[in-house]
């Protein structure tokens, strides 16, 4: 199953992510959504995410997690073929 989620999909999000890097989450998230339509977009901190899961893609400023939805739930998933949307898990200035 081709979701749309490519690898240069993911390097135009990191782009776009690095270019904003201080803008809100809730912002950003908005931003994200209306710079790349058609996928799930949600942004939180990397403190967030679980760290025996593999990060899609990443830079300095973030990394991506796939998310996949069924079961009526989200979940994140190192499976691109199930992935219907991303997570943008922001780096700490710490890390």
């Amino acid at each position: 199953m081709n979701t749309g989620i490519t690898p240069d999909y993911l390097d135009a999000v990191l782009a776009h992510v690095a270019a904003n890097p201080s803008q809100a989450y809730e912002a950003l998230v908005q931003d994200l959504r209306t710079t790349f339509p058609g996928h799930h977009i949600s942004v939180c901190g990397g403190d967030d995410v679980s760290p025996r899961l593999s990060p899609a893609a990443g830079n300095a400023v973030c990394e991506i997690y796939y998310v996949a939805t069924g079961e009526h739930c989200l979940s994140l998933t190192n499976d691109v073929a199930a992935a219907t949307g991303i997570v943008v898990a922001l780096r700490d200035d710490e890390d």
